[in-house]
């Protein structure tokens, strides 16, 4: 894995590296999803299909010259926005990127695709790399809302493997507006 500029130059986990950085300060989660490489690459490459797997992302455009605007839910039910460029780019084996001066969060990633073993499909491995505003007020924060990177990371890879493997994800009957609104009413009711 080559290191982008917010990745740390050594292998060692984030809790035992050398330069400061926690387990905290980096988001990284890895799944088998039984799908050939080339097939992931294209969807998630496709940055505009990406909240229909990822939950808190709103919207992503394209900017043209390897940039990108992306628009995400923030706790407290705002969002957050910030422009990303691509550092690496390998069809059908990575991409790699890092937020532009500026952001609402300063963040850095990469999404790697290697054939599983035993031909089972292709190992996507997620890592994300992030400096949330207020720091850690505002990672206690994220983390209540659950709209924390390390949270997020691993169900929007889940989700991204039901989308993959089965052409659908799978939810709860009922939302959580909808049983709110099912309460407000019998309440009503009730009175």
């Amino acid at each position: 894995m080559e290191p982008t500029p917010r990745h740390r130059p050594d292998d060692a986990p984030a809790h035992a590296a050398k330069h400061g950085e926690t387990a905290d300060d980096l988001a990284s989660y890895a799944l088998t999803i039984a799908c050939p490489r080339d097939q992931l690459y294209a969807m998630w490459r496709d940055f505009s299909g990406l909240p229909s797997f990822m939950e808190n992302v709103v919207s992503v455009t394209r900017q043209g010259d390897g940039v990108s605007h992306w628009a995400v839910k923030a706790p407290g039910g705002g969002t957050v926005e910030w422009d990303a460029r691509i550092l690496a780019d390998e069809p059908g084996r990575r991409i790699a990127w890092q937020s532009l001066p500026g952001a609402d969060v300063d963040n850095a990633g990469e999404v790697r695709f290697d054939d599983a073993p035993g031909g089972r499909g292709t190992v996507v491995r997620v890592r994300i790399d992030y400096d949330p505003p207020a720091g850690a007020i505002g990672r206690i924060v994220a983390k209540m809302f659950q709209r924390e990177p390390q949270i997020q990371a691993r169900r929007d890879l889940r989700r991204f493997k039901q989308l993959m493997e089965t052409g659908e994800i799978a939810t709860s009957a009922q939302t959580r507006a909808q049983a709110q609104a099912e309460k407000a009413q019998a309440e009503k009711e009730d009175d």
